[in-house]
């Protein structure tokens, strides 16, 4: 078996810098960078005219398994994933039942280890029912603990609305905690204003009004000072408006931050001007809110008050999307696009190759502090992404790879393709076809 594969020629954007030169891939690792002598025992790919990115390490998806895998599973999704380029993921807890002990944690590790074409990682839950097992436990071997998504089992689940619980493990966690940060004292009272208006009918059109800013920025106010008084590590889940980016600092460098936050793509991708014709296809929670918003958001990421680019990809089915308001699920499939997002961007002058690969690739790995991913570096693993920039092509139905089978992008055209991606050196995808003979490796913390 072929274990070598040399790229030739292609452009590499890595650390800020833009070279064309050549790869050699050997035994699952980046063996060398520059220009090589022809390699007749490997397998040729002429990177000419292409550029060579990390491979993505999306910091926030819901993938599904276990329990709810009628809208998605380890399998579908990282399919997905890596035909976009995606080569590591970290899930979230709010899977059935929510990954509330490591016992669950590693149930789900062995089901990835067995279905997911991407890397892994996972998230540990954490609420009032199981803070003191979660205390007990050494949380600096943890990616990270999350409050996010478990909201949806039962009311009380944010820590953004327990300011005694999250001071508490604020005081006392070494891993990053990561949380879904909205009031939900704020959001029920403007869900009673709106159902007095409409009724069960509510426009939604309204979503980003009933959760709103407001409930956005005291939430994440009241987290950063808490976590700012007891130097824990606080990263805030999806940022959605311009005003808590002011919040966040950009005067040093990420490696030093204990307070981060991220932006997710369609925050990015859409704003209120959309719901008209998409309607329930772009319900999130947190919501899409405006159009300066949504500009607010890019500039913070420009200038590094936000850190990083994650996806929240949360498929559901069309049934349930497609609700009345109050009955339809937050949450849409993003993770097979947002490079192509960023990327689109990119062509519209937007944002550079370098910021991209640094807020998708390096920043992720560094955030979370996971081992020798994340950098197009000699002895690194090779996750590796080929790109033609110069490729247009349109989602359908036909291309959509998410197990839900739809996209809220449908007949949107993007100018670039993925054409090649690698995990672990293995090339698992290409133009269109995918080896399903590996399986991806669980992503390591270094301590």
């Amino acid at each position: 078996m072929n274990t070598k594969t040399y790229i030739k020629n292609v452009s590499i954007v890595n650390e800020g810098l833009i070279t064309c030169t050549d790869v050699l891939i050997e035994n699952g690792f980046i063996q060398h960078i520059g220009p090589l002598a022809e390699q007749p025992d490997a397998m040729l790919i002429d990177g000419t005219g292409k550029y060579l990115l990390p491979g993505i390490i999306d910091g926030q998806v819901h993938f599904r398994e276990p329990g709810l895998t009628h809208k998605g599973s380890l399998y579908t999704e990282s399919k997905a994933a890596v035909a976009g380029g995606v080569t590591s993921f970290i899930d979230m807890p709010n899977t059935y039942p929510n990954v509330l002990s490591m016992e669950r944690l590693n149930e789900k590790n062995d089901i990835a280890a067995t279905q997911s074409l991407a890397n892994y990682g996972f998230f540990l839950g954490v609420n009032g029912d199981n803070l003191e097992e979660v205390l007990a436990l050494d949380t600096s071997a943890l990616l990270g603990v999350s409050d996010d998504g478990l909201y949806f089992t039962k009311k009380g689940n944010l820590l953004a609305d327990n300011p005694e619980t999250m001071e508490r493990l604020f005081a006392n966690c070494k891993s990053i905690i990561a949380i879904h940060s909205e009031k939900e004292q704020i959001v029920e009272e403007n869900e009673r204003i709106y159902r007095e208006k409409y009724g069960d009918d509510v426009p939604f059109a309204c979503h980003p009004l009933i959760r709103s800013e407001q409930a956005c920025y005291e939430a994440t106010e009241r987290a950063i000072g808490l976590a700012n008084k007891h130097q824990a590590r606080l990263h805030i889940l999806h940022l959605t408006t311009a005003a808590e980016t002011k919040l966040f600092r950009n005067d040093i460098p990420l490696a030093e931050k204990n307070i981060t936050t991220e932006v997710s793509i369609h925050h990015l991708w859409f704003s209120d001007k959309d719901y008209e014709r998409l309607g329930c296809l772009i319900k999130w929670n947190p919501a899409i809110k405006t159009e300066a918003d949504k500009k607010g958001l890019l500039q913070a990421l420009l200038d590094n008050r936000i850190d990083l680019i994650t996806t929240d990809h949360a498929p559901h089915t069309l049934e349930e999307k497609q609700k009345p308001y109050f009955q339809s699920m937050s949450g849409a499939p993003l993770v097979q696009h947002s490079l192509n997002i960023m990327l689109e961007f990119y062509k519209q002058g937007l944002i550079s190759l370098q910021v991209i690969v640094e807020k998708m690739c390096h920043n992720p790995a560094i955030l979370y502090r996971i081992n020798k991913r994340g950098f197009v570096r000699q002895g690194y693993a090779a996750d590796l992404v080929l790109v033609d920039l110069n490729a247009p092509w349109t989602v359908s139905e036909d291309n959509i790879l998410y197990k839900c089978g739809w996209s809220p992008l449908t007949g949107t055209t993007f100018q670039t393709k993925v054409t090649h991606t690698f995990v672990n050196g293995h090339l698992v995808y290409q133009n269109g076809a995918f080896n399903e003979q590996y399986r991806g490796e669980q992503l390591q913390v270094v301590r």
